[in-house]
């Protein structure tokens, strides 16, 4: 809960300029989701059907709003932000997809959209773990660069090359493996 609360914040900073601050909330935000993680790992009674809805939820708001507002801060191009996005929409979709073929009957909105009745799980690719490790690198980066001025760099410039490099090799990934990725946990 708490990155989604702060993605709306970030976005406000980032869109304002206030780049500093908006580093420094980012970074609070990755301790948050690496906090959230050693809990859910090890002290079994803290994980939740929820929670495990709520976590890739939080990442795909909290990824969204920092690209958009990075690239309406002229930090990240607009191509690239185009590309994540329609990446994670098209996952979402396959997702939503998945859910409502592994639900049995009824299939009713309170069931559907009920984390108790978990029916499949995704399986992220390699290849997507790399590319959600490149996209935060990018996100950190592109935050850094007004703070310590290096917008210009090469370097930067090949992180976006990079970074729209494994977008379109995760996308593949999971287009490819399709079915390999998706784990039928229970028809009920």
């Amino acid at each position: 809960m708490a990155r989604m609360g702060l993605a709306p914040v970030l976005g406000y900073l980032i869109v304002e300029e206030n780049f500093d601050v908006a580093l420094g909330v980012f970074v609070l935000a990755g301790v948050t989701d690496l906090l959230d993680g050693f809990i859910a790992r090890n002290w079994a009674n803290q994980k939740s059907a929820l929670g495990s809805a709520l976590d890739p939820l939080a990442d795909k708001i909290l990824i969204s709003v920092l690209y958009v507002s990075l690239t309406c801060a002229n930090l990240i191009p607009v191509s690239l932000t185009s590309m994540i996005i329609l990446r994670d929409v098209a996952l979402i979709a396959a997702v939503f997809y998945v859910r409502y073929k592994t639900l049995s009957p009824p299939r009713t909105l309170s069931r559907y959209f009920n984390p108790c009745y978990a029916t499949a799980q995704l399986k992220p690719t390699f290849i997507s773990k790399m590319n959600t490790a490149v996209q935060l690198i990018l996100v950190a980066a592109s935050l850094a660069a007004p703070v310590f001025n290096y917008v210009d760099s090469i370097y930067l410039q090949t992180l976006w090359c990079v970074t729209a490099f494994t977008t379109i090799t995760s996308a593949y990934s999971y287009y490819h493996y399709g079915q390999k990725t998706v784990q039928v946990i229970n028809n009920k």
